[in-house]
C-alpha cells in the first residue's frame, strides 16, 4: 500500500477526525494506528511492534538517550514553570503599573501594548495573559475598547512566537522540522538554520504584526470594531454592557503584591541571553573538532539547539525562582507554580510525541510521494505554497489549534516537497506555519483566541467578530506573496510583493477609515 492512493488514508482520516471531533490527540492516534496496520498488512502484532519501535526511538537512539527530543520536552516544561513563577511573583502587574505612569495618549496605549506583545514572546499563552494584565489598566484609562485590546494581544502573540526560535513555538516547530529533514535525508541545512531561513517566508505572521502597528497608529477600526471603539470613546465603557460581567480576569495563580518590573524582565532577559550564549558555546565546541573555520555561520550551523534551549530554560527558571523566594510566598505557592506550570505545557508535549510518530508513519507509507505524483499531473508546483497556506488555514480554523495543524500538515508538506522538488521544502513548510496562525486567528475555538479575550477581559464573541476582518485582510495580502514565492522560488521576491500589496491596502484603509471613529464621537 506504500506510494499508492491508499497511503493518503491515515493522514486523511486524521484530518477528518480533527475537523469532526476537534480533538487532536485521538485523531493523530487513529492515523498512527491505521498507518501502522497498513504498513504491516493489517497484522496487529506487527503494527504494535512498529509503533513501539518508533516511540522508543523518540526517547532512545543508538543505544543512548535521544537528547534532542528529550531536551526539547524538558525545555517546554521549564518554560511552563518559569511563566507560572513570573505571574506569582507579581511581575506582570508591576510592569503594568510602571507603564501607566509613562503612557500619555490613546495611540501610545495601543502601540505600547503592541510592543509588549512583541517583546514578551516566549510563549503565546504567557503572552496573551501577561500582556493583557500589563496593558489593560493603560488601555482602559485611555478609553481603548477591550475588543481592540484583544485584537492587539492575539495578533502579536502567535505571529511573534512563530518567528522566534527562543519560544515554546520555536522549540516545537524546530523539533518537527528536525524530524522532517532527517526522515527525508535533507543535508546541508540544520533544523535551526531552516527555521531562520523560513522567517522571511512566514508572510502572514510578518504582516499581521505590521497591521497591528498600522491599526494602532492610525486607529483604524474595521466593521464591528468601530462599534466598540465608538462606544468606548463616547461613554468610556470599554465593554458592551449588554453582555454582562467581564469573563475571567485571573489565571488562578496566587500573586504577590510586592511585585516589581524586574520580576518579569530579568527571567526573560536571562532566558534569551542564556540560550544565545549556549548556542555559541555548543557551536564553537562542535566546529572546533572539525577542519572548518570558526565563524558565526559555522557556529550556528553546528550549534546544539535543544541543549541550548534546555540550559537557557534552566537559567530563566532559576532567575524567576530567585525573585519568587524573595517574596516569601510559601511552599504552597511554590508547589502550585511547579504543578500548574508543568500542566500548562503537557498538551504541547503530547502533541509533539504524536507528531514525531506520525512523521515516521507517513514517511514509510510514502504519502507525500503519491500526493506529489498528483501535484505533478494536476497542479503547477508554483501553486503549492498558496494551496498549503489555505489548507492549513482551513484546518486550523476548523480545529482551533495551530499546533495540531503543525503536527499533521508539516509532515505532509515535507513529504510532498521531498518527492516533488526538495528546493521547495522550506517555502511549503513556511506556508503551513503561516496558514496555521491565520486559521487560529479566525477560529472561535482556538485556545489562543480564548486566552487573548480572557487576558484582555473581553467578551469572547466580541473578540472573534472584531479580529476576523483584520485576519482575512492580511491573509489575502499574504496569499499574493505565496503565489509570487511559489512561481519565483525567491523568498525576497515573495516578501517584496507582499510588502507592495500591503502598502496599497494600508493606503486604501487609511484613506477610507481614518478619523471615522473621531467623527462618530463628535456627532
Amino acid at each position: 500500500m506504500e506510494n499508492t492512493i491508499y497511503s493518503i488514508i491515515p493522514p486523511l482520516i486524521a484530518l477528518l477526525m480533527v475537523v469532526a471531533t476537534r480533538k487532536v490527540l485521538p485523531s493523530l492516534g487513529v492515523g498512527i494506528i491505521l498507518g501502522a496496520l497498513m504498513i504491516n498488512d493489517w497484522s496487529i502484532g506487527g503494527s504494535i511492534k512498529e509503533i513501539y519501535t518508533i516511540v522508543k526511538g523518540i526517547f532512545i537512539s543508538d543505544g543512548g538517550l535521544n537528547t534532542w527530543n528529550m531536551y526539547i520536552i524538558f525545555f517546554l516544561l521549564l518554560l511552563g514553570m518559569m511563566t507560572a513563577f513570573i505571574s506569582i511573583s507579581g511581575g506582570s502587574r508591576a510592569f503594568g503599573e510602571w507603564a501607566m505612569k509613562r503612557v500619555k495618549t490613546r495611540t501610545g496605549a495601543q502601540i505600547v501594548t503592541a510592543v509588549f506583545g512583541v517583546i514578551i514572546f516566549i510563549d503565546d499563552y504567557f503572552n496573551s495573559l501577561a500582556v493583557g494584565n500589563v496593558s489593560r489598566p493603560i488601555t482602559d484609562r485611555h478609553k481603548v475598547s477591550r475588543a481592540k485590546l484583544s485584537y492587539i494581544i492575539d495578533s502579536t502573540a502567535a505571529p511573534m512566537c512563530i518567528i522566534s526560535p527562543i519560544s515554546s513555538w520555536g522549540a516545537y516547530i524546530i523539533a518537527i522540522i528536525g524530524g522532517i529533514l532527517t526522515t527525508h535525508s535533507i543535508v546541508g541545512v540544520g533544523a535551526l538554520e531552516a527555521f531562520i531561513k523560513m522567517i522571511p517566508m512566514n508572510l502572514y505572521a510578518i504582516f499581521a504584526l505590521g497591521m497591528v502597528f498600522f491599526v494602532s497608529y492610525f486607529d483604524i477600526n474595521l466593521k464591528a470594531m468601530r462599534v466598540h471603539e465608538n462606544r468606548a470613546q463616547k461613554t468610556g465603557e470599554v465593554l458592551d454592557p449588554s453582555k454582562g460581567a467581564v469573563p475571567g480576569e485571573t489565571t488562578g495563580l496566587p500573586e504577590s503584591d510586592k511585585g516589581k518590573v524586574a520580576d518579569l524582565a530579568w527571567p526573560i532577559i536571562m532566558l534569551i541571553a542564556g540560550t544565545v550564549i549556549f548556542m555559541i558555546i555548543t557551536g564553537i565546541q562542535a566546529v572546533s573538532g572539525t577542519d572548518a573555520a570558526v565563524t558565526p555561520l559555522t557556529i550556528f550551523e553546528n550549534t546544539d539547539v535543544a541543549a541550548s534551549l534546555l540550559y537557557g530554560g534552566l537559567i530563566g527558571l532559576g532567575t524567576s525562582l530567585v525573585f519568587f523566594f524573595f517574596k516569601n510566598m510559601g511552599g504552597a505557592a511554590f508547589g502550585k507554580g511547579v504543578v500548574e506550570g508543568i500542566k500548562s505545557m503537557l498538551p504541547a508535549v503530547y502533541i509533539l510525541l504524536f507528531a514525531w510518530t506520525l512523521i515516521e508513519i507517513i514517511g514509510t507509507l510514502g504519502t507525500g510521494k503519491y500526493l506529489a505524483g498528483l501535484v505533478d499531473q494536476h497542479i503547477a508546483i508554483g501553486f503549492l505554497p498558496a494551496i498549503l497556506f489555505l489548507l492549513a488555514g482551513v484546518m486550523a480554523f476548523a480545529t482551533g489549534t495551530s499546533w495540531g495543524t503543525f503536527g499533521i500538515m508539516l509532515p505532509i508538506a515535507g513529504e510532498i516537497a521531498a518527492a516533488t522538488d526538495p528546493t521547495y521544502m522550506l517555502p511549503v513548510l513556511a506556508a503551513v506555519l503561516a496558514g496555521a496562525v491565520f486559521g487560529d486567528h479566525c477560529s472561535p475555538i482556538s485556545d489562543t483566541t480564548i486566552l487573548s479575550s480572557t487576558g484582555a477581559g473581553s467578551h469572547h464573541i466580541d473578540h472573534v467578530l472584531t479580529q476576523l476582518p483584520y485576519a482575512l485582510t492580511v491573509a489575502g495580502i499574504a496569499l499574493v506573496g505565496y503565489l509570487v514565492l511559489g512561481f519565483t522560488g525567491s523568498s525576497i521576491a515573495g516578501l517584496l510583493a507582499t510588502a507592495v500589496v500591503f502598502a496599497v491596502v494600508v493606503y486604501i484603509l487609511k484613506t477610507k477609515y481614518e478619523n471615522r471613529t473621531v467623527e462618530a464621537v463628535n456627532e
